[in-house]
């Protein structure tokens, strides 16, 4: 593969080269990507996250069939419109069997993972730890259908019963943070333990999971918060690492927040690619759906996050309804874009293989863990 050689002339390039040699950035080198504004110099941002995703995974890309099964919750976050106190809204908690089909059928396409989402259903929580014991079997039941690795994301549960999910066969736990900034996580998510959230993170590694952190972009966060995300991100060792722009949801207090650029997002996907060049980083249809995809792709994305079979009933996250019902968030639409950036969906074999190597990189610790558990 032809290296790429950028003059050493600029600031810039000097800090890609870097990046390209392998060499770990430092928290200004990071901070000054994430504040490039030039169109010159984004697109050499771009252009060198694509050849870093290149070295590490060839052509190939990951996509993720996403089954949001109870859109009830307990908190009130004031981003998501399942939150708590959004009384007005329809919402549904679908049978283990409902989410069971659904898993089969999409992992008959080619989907590599099964991402089962939750709110924090009281339904579940209010119970103990017995509470939790039908979504333990959906994630057996859901394992052995598909054969597929299966990521969790049921918000903050007991610690035993993360540890039950690992000992069922669940490979990921995600549970996003949105921001590392205390102040910002406070009014992003009132009456939620910071400390409590990245706990459950670093747990979940020591328990041999594989961990997805994320963070909500255009939400209030200043260009050294988003520094600092990314450099937390680091220090967990997230193998998956996430942004998403915030999509204003009516009925939340942020209904009337003006929504960012699309930039603000495929610069930060960008330079997670350039300071985690190894890691999974998604490109979620939540956004913009099918059409915001290539964009992603090409600022250094290799999952597609946020597959929804068409005619189950299920609902996104940011977008709910956003390209399901006409089929538009599903393996073969996705394979078209995949088909104009020159990328193809990855073989089964090679997103296990992936696995198998991060889970004997991490074996034995759990990041460069900064919060007592």
């Amino acid at each position: 593969m032809k290296r790429i050689r950028i003059r050493p002339s600029f600031t810039l390039e000097k800090i890609l080269d870097k990046a390209c040699d392998g060499g770990r950035l430092l928290e200004d080198e990071i901070r000054f990507l994430l504040g490039l504004n030039k169109e010159e110099e984004i697109d050499l941002l771009f252009k060198t996250a694509r050849y870093l995703r290149r070295c590490h995974f060839s052509n190939n890309v990951f996509l993720y069939g996403f089954l949001y099964f109870s859109t009830f919750c307990r908190n009130n976050c004031h981003f998501c419109q399942f939150r708590k106190f959004h009384t007005t809204l329809k919402r549904y908690r679908k049978k283990s069997s409902e989410i069971a089909e659904a898993a089969r059928k999409m992992a008959a396409p080619g989907v590599h993972l099964i991402d089962l989402t939750m709110g924090e259903d009281p339904e579940f929580f209010d119970r103990g730890v017995g509470g939790f014991e039908k979504l333990i079997e959906l994630v057996k039941s859901v394992k052995k259908i598909t054969g597929l690795p299966i990521m969790v994301s049921p918000g903050v549960i007991p610690d035993n019963v993360l540890a039950r999910f690992a000992e069922c066969g669940a490979d990921w736990y995600a549970c996003y943070q949105e921001t590392h900034a205390r102040a910002l996580f406070r009014r992003l998510r009132p009456g939620q333990s910071f400390d409590e959230r990245m706990c459950k993170k670093y747990i979940a590694k020591r328990l041999g999971m594989l961990v997805e952190e994320g963070i909500l972009s255009g939400a209030g966060e200043s260009l050294d918060d988003v520094t600092s995300s990314i450099l937390v991100m680091r220090a967990l060792d997230a193998d998956q690492v996430r942004v998403m722009n915030l999509v204003p949801q009516k009925g939340t207090p942020m209904e009337n927040h003006t929504p960012p650029d699309i930039y603000r997002e495929l610069i930060i996907i960008s330079v997670l690619r350039i300071v985690f060049p190894d890691k999974l980083i998604p490109a979620s249809l939540d956004v913009d759906g099918l059409a915001g995809l290539k964009l992603r792709l090409d600022a250094g994305a290799n999952v597609v996050t946020s597959l929804v079979p068409p005619g189950a009933g299920l609902a996104g996250v940011a977008n709910c309804c956003l390209d399901i019902e006409d089929g538009k968030r599903t393996p073969d639409s996705v394979m078209t874009v995949l088909r104009s950036c020159g990328l193809k969906s990855g073989e089964l074999e090679d997103y296990f293989a992936w696995i198998n190597k991060r889970r004997l990189m991490i074996n034995g610790h759990g990041g460069e863990e900064k919060i007592a558990c």
